[in-house]
């Protein structure tokens, strides 16, 4: 059953993946994400169903246009592959739990601002808000079908909990963090604190010490200097992702 569940959110994710895509080109420039249909950045017509088949029409179209033959970034199939991936671990991590449908949610809105937020430098609250407010019925539906009501008084302290750490960095370095990410903190400490407080400090340690990792090797490679702005959402967004989908062997050792 764990594996049916998987394979099933494995293809759901190519199709939401698909979806983010649109969400990732459209949103930072304010465009609505539904209408109009999807179409070629450059000569702007608009795709056929058959050009629109997840990763298989990038591969036969060669990344190519079919009208004008420009170049389709090979951002559209690694988006759509990576959300996949993501979905079934997600699929396997709560193949048993009621949660499953709103940490699909959860990791879809991850993807696509970490993806505008590398870009654009920005995290969009066009996402962070919608996915914050659904997440709040489906994560109490979840905990009373689990029979675990405590999971709600958790998420909303984790959530909290982690607001109030980063809104404190904010304040001190408003440089280094930006709003965005204190905004964004209080989705993933809702998510982490759902399963276990302690995940909440675990999964934002995990941002921090990524975050950190890749910004010494970004300097000592000279591909950024020491004063250039670094996208952080996509390192907490990380940081939130291992430690949820590892969380029963993080706390474990953890708790050891």
């Amino acid at each position: 059953m764990t594996w049916f569940v998987a394979v099933v959110s494995g293809v759901l994710g190519l199709a939401v993946g698909s979806f983010l895509n649109v969400v990732i080109h459209r949103v930072p420039t304010k465009e609505s994400i539904v209408r109009p249909r999807s179409r070629c950045p450059r000569c702007g017509t608009e795709l056929a169903a058959r050009d629109n088949i997840p990763v298989v029409s990038w591969i036969l179209l060669r990344g190519k246009c079919r009208s004008c033959g420009a170049p389709i970034s090979g951002r559209y199939p690694l988006v759509e592959l990576f959300t996949a991936a993501v979905f079934a671990a997600t699929g396997i991590r709560f193949s048993d739990s009621w949660a499953l449908p709103a940490y699909l949610l959860f990791f879809a809105a991850l993807i696509a601002i970490s993806f505008i937020d590398l870009e654009h430098y920005i995290v969009p609250n066009r996402i962070v808000y919608p996915t914050l407010f659904a997440s709040i019925p489906l994560l109490v539906a979840a905990a009373l079908a689990d029979g675990q009501p405590d999971r709600i008084w958790h998420a909303a302290v984790g959530s909290l909990a982690a607001w109030g750490a980063l809104l404190v960095v904010h304040l001190i370095q408003p440089r280094g963090m930006g709003f965005g990410d204190v905004r964004l903190s209080a989705l993933l400490g809702m998510y982490l604190g759902w399963i276990d407080l302690e995940l909440v400090l675990l999964g934002m340690l995990l941002g921090f010490l990524l975050g950190a990792v890749v910004g010494i090797g970004l300097v000592v490679t000279k591909v950024r200097g020491r004063k250039d702005a670094v996208p952080f959402a996509p390192f907490l967004a990380a940081g939130a992702t291992i430690a949820i989908l590892a969380s029963r062997p993080l706390l474990s050792w953890y708790g050891a």
